[in-house]
Order: C-alpha cells, then structure tokens, then sequence
C-alpha cells in the first residue's frame, strides 16, 4: 500500500505535536507547515514548510504548490485564518480537506452571526450586541471580544456601564466588537465528529477546569443536554465535517453557546484519549468514504493536563531537521 501524506497546517499551536506524532504512528507522512521557523511541528513532523500569512493572497497558491509537490493526500488546517482559503482545495477537486463545509465554516467566523443564525434555530446563545448598538438590554457583568477573533484573545469582562463606555471610548471600530450577557456556570468545550454524510458520529462533551486562552485542564462529562444542543447544530446548520461546540450552563443547567470552532479544537488529545480517535476516524473517512462501523464510544471521567513536554536532541539531529524545513 502506497503511504499516505497528510499536511497539517499551524505546527506551532498546543495540541499539534501530539497530533502529528499520532499521524505517524498510524504510518503516514506527515507534512506540517506555520508561519514561524520555530514552530515545533516543523521539526517533529517529516518534512515542514514556512507558510505565509493565512490572510495573504499568497497564502492559497503556496498551499496548494506544496500539496502537489509533495503529493499531499488530505488537509487539516488549524488556523482559523486559513480555513476559508484551505476549503478551497477540496472544492476545486484537488484533495479532501478536514473542515465543516464552506457556509458553515464563515459562519463561525463571524461570532455575531453565528450567534444571530443560531437563535434563529432556536439554539439557545447569550443576548448579544454589536458595540455600536450599545448595552441596553444586557445585565452587567458582560463580555466584550472582537467579532473575528480566536483563542479567547480580546476577551474582556465589564462589570458596570461605566466600564463599557471607557472601553468603547478606546475602540476605532464599535461594529467589530460584540458584547454579550455573561452566563455564571460551567463551561465546556465539545467535540462534534460528523463528515460528509451529515451523520452525527459522536459528541464529546469535555467540561473546562482550567483555561488560560486554551483548555489546560477538562474532563470528559456526559451530558445529555449538551449532547442533544450540539446534535441540534449539525441537524439544523449542515456542518458536515469536524467542529467544536463551546458553551456554558446557566444556574438551571441548561446550556448556552456561545461560540464554534469549524476545525478541530485544542482539546482534541482528551477527545481521543476519551477512546475517540476523532482525527484518524474522520481522515480515513476522508480518504475511503464513509463505512458502516459500531458506534463511536468515549469513556467519561478522562482528564486532561496539558503540559510542556521537553524534548531534548543532539545537535547534529537538529540540523538534520532544519534541512527538512523549506
């Protein structure tokens, strides 16, 4: 049988190491590309590419060079910045790429209409507002983020009006932040696997005990309102490819989301160590078609800790890996 090679983009991000080092024990070339030189994946991975910014205009042809050059057999872009221009790959009939499908992916990426689009579907969400719309009608203490955004980053709590107009007197664009009700309760990061087909395989709810930008600590908890709530955005909204849920409970426990990721979260390690391996299940699928097969079961009560795992090499070897970096 041939080698597969797979490239996967953001080699820099938390969760990427292990994901690559996953890939190869399964026996596929790994390819890895990031903006940075020393981004880790690069140097875990088997061969690795400096890539321009996923907004650039160079972005795509460099991406879509790489994958025939090196005979690339599937995609997983992990950066949000990307994913529009990777989608493209699949939709021009080169190769399949491991996202929800094109309308659904801009959705997410625009929080204030996900948020809208949700409602819509009766999926419940946050009160939310543009910052050029004021606060009226929302309780303090709120949220403040940017629109477009990532990695919690922007994410600020107002506690009183006052501090809404002196953060909104330091802002250019109103219209580019939200702001929404802040919701007190538990908080969880959810796992949807779903591929073409538009079956829901399984739903990984993963409750949030430590975050700092991304999940540090979580563990696996079912949850069946969670699971019906997340079940209901792939029924309702044709995902149709991997997506993450992230949400919280009110007081009464019922949940509120109030983001989605159309890519494989940083949480993805707990959802395979949950005994989901998420990310081979969908890319063999990807690869071969969807098959007939058992139901996909996690175990519940599985701890995540993310840690910095130092590895140390000669180096001669770390020469050696420069050479693979283009």
């Amino acid at each position: 049988m041939t080698q597969r090679t797979v490239f996967i983009t953001g080699a820099g991000g938390a969760a990427v190491p292990g994901l690559i080092k996953l890939l190869k024990q399964k026996g596929i070339r790994v390819i890895a590309g990031d903006m940075v030189r020393h981004a880790v994946g690069l140097y875990i991975a088997d061969k690795g590419f400096i890539l321009p910014a996923g907004t650039s205009s160079h972005f795509f042809p460099t991406l879509k060079k790489i994958c025939r050059e090196e005979k690339v057999d599937a995609v997983i872009p992990l950066v949000d910045e990307e994913l529009l221009s990777a989608i493209k790959l699949e939709e021009e009939g080169h190769l399949p790429v491991l996202l929800p499908q094109r309308n659904f992916t801009a959705l997410c990426l625009d929080k204030y209409q996900l948020m809208n689009q949700l409602a819509r579907h009766q999926i419940p969400v946050p009160k939310t507002k543009l910052a050029s719309e004021g606060c009226e009608g929302l309780l303090f203490p709120i949220i403040a983020k940017p629109r477009v955004g990532r990695g919690s980053r922007g994410v600020k709590v107002l506690k009183t009006k006052e501090d809404f107009q002196a953060y909104c007197n330091g802002l250019d664009q109103l219209s580019s932040i939200l702001v929404q009700e802040y919701i007190p309760g538990k908080e969880f990061t959810v796992s949807v696997v779903v591929w073409r087909d538009g079956e829901v395989q399984s739903v990984i709810p993963k409750e949030i005990v430590h975050k700092q930008n991304i999940t540090k600590m979580a563990v696996t908890r079912r949850n069946e309102k969670v699971i019906r709530i997340c079940s209901k955005v792939q029924k309702e909204m044709k995902a149709n490819g991997p997506f993450n849920v992230q949400l919280k409970l009110d007081p009464h426990g019922e949940p509120y989301i109030f983001e989605i990721n159309p890519r494989f979260s940083t949480s993805v390690s707990l959802t395979i160590a949950s005994g989901i391996d998420e990310l081979n299940v969908l890319l063999d699928q990807a690869l071969t078609g969807r098959k007939a097969s058992a139901p996909l079961v996690w175990k519940e009560g599985i701890v995540l800790l993310r840690q910095s795992l130092d590895e140390c090499i000669s180096e001669e070897d770390f020469l050696n890996r420069q050479t693979n970096i283009e």
